[in-house]
């Protein structure tokens, strides 16, 4: 599994895609373990690299995974169905007091990619917190309908 955060900076909230490549697309797509250097949010630095070896599937997780640049790449996009006030919510509890501001311009961050390049109409399942475990629904990209033939998907 890769987290997004390890990808991710304060200075690159949302300018990673490079990086992503470089350090883990290229290397798994010819079959070689990736090494990428994880960012450490409180120290404000990357740290030492860490490696990912190629595996039959490797689950890439967080905001922006669905990226239009990366979609190429995915073999299937889930997305989290969560309001984002409680998604913002979680992460503010999980974070505490310290990365405060952090999360203010997150937010804005957060909205504005999703206004250039949402990720949700594309998504192949829907996956929707219930009182106990997870629903998998589809997702709108596997609505086929008459104006749009499953190639065009």
């Amino acid at each position: 599994m890769l987290h997004l955060d390890d990808i991710a900076s304060h200075d690159e909230l949302f300018d990673w895609t490079g990086r992503l490549r470089s350090q883990v697309i290229e290397p798994l797509g010819h079959g070689e373990t990736a090494h990428y250097t994880p960012y450490d949010w409180r120290a404000r630095r990357f740290g030492p690299p860490r490696a990912l070896p190629p595996a039959p599937v490797i689950l890439v997780e967080g905001v922006g995974a669905g990226r239009r640049a990366l979609r190429p790449h995915l073999a299937l996009l889930l997305w989290m169905e969560l309001p984002p006030e409680e998604a913002w919510a979680r992460g503010r509890s999980r974070d505490g007091e310290e990365q405060r501001d952090f999360w203010a311009g997150w937010m804005r961050a957060e909205r504005r990619h999703f206004a250039d390049d949402p990720s949700r109409p594309f998504a192949d399942l829907l996956v929707r917190q219930c009182e106990k475990g997870y629903e998998v629904l589809p997702g709108p990209r596997g609505d086929v309908g008459p104006d749009q033939p499953p190639h065009a998907r």
